[in-house]
């Protein structure tokens, strides 16, 4: 199929491309990879695995920094970027972290309900931002603040489970234990899982976007 220059439509979409964007691409790379890495430490119970699955969050984060500064700097923004940018942090920040949890051992019926909650806050947070920021921008103004945390502020779970992994607290040994109420199992672990799905769509919250 081509477009009406008459170059093939992928060819045009790629030119559509800015710089940002591939830095975006690179954030959706590195989520990738740590799910990949998770899968791999889950068949192979090797920790280097899981800490390089670790190590992607901050590598994510870079990555997301750097587009946005990118996009400022060269004065490109676009609404393929902002949803690239929303997908890119859907699989870094949503998606992986969650990979990660329930690789560490929160894999009790409780966990399952706490990750998918997270991962499903974190998709209604992005879309609300991305609507948010297109109804401001009708008007040329700018978004001066988050409603909520932003995703990103998920590398702080990561974290919490590279130190778990660290001091050899992982599976059985996971940090607080497990509770059982009526059949289901919920490592209080999870409940950071919560809490953080929590702040980013609460609507009261506001985060000054600099």
């Amino acid at each position: 199929m081509s477009d009406p220059s008459g170059r093939p439509r992928h060819f045009s979409m790629i030119r559509g491309f800015h710089l940002a964007d591939f830095f975006t691409l690179g954030n959706a790379a590195c989520g990738v990879i740590a799910i990949f890495f998770a899968m791999r430490h889950a068949a192979s119970q090797d920790l280097r695995d899981f800490f390089l699955a670790a190590a992607m969050a901050p590598a994510a984060f870079i990555f997301d920094v750097l587009d946005g500064k990118i996009a400022r700097w060269r004065r490109q923004h676009s609404p393929l970027g902002r949803e690239l940018d929303s997908l890119a942090d859907v699989i870094s920040f949503g998606i992986a972290p969650a990979a990660l949890g329930f690789t560490a051992g929160l894999d009790g019926a409780g966990d399952w309900i706490a990750l998918i909650y997270f991962v499903c806050c974190g998709v209604s947070r992005l879309a609300r931002f991305n609507v948010t920021a297109e109804t401001l921008s009708e008007g040329g103004d700018k978004v001066a603040y988050f409603e909520g945390t932003p995703i990103p502020t998920s590398v702080l779970l990561t974290a919490v489970l590279a130190y778990c992994a660290w001091q050899g607290r992982l599976q059985d040994q996971l940090v607080g234990g497990a509770w059982e109420i009526g059949g289901i199992v919920l490592h209080p672990l999870a409940l950071l899982f919560v809490l953080s799905g929590t702040l980013m769509i609460s609507k009261t919250l506001r985060i000054p976007k600099f």
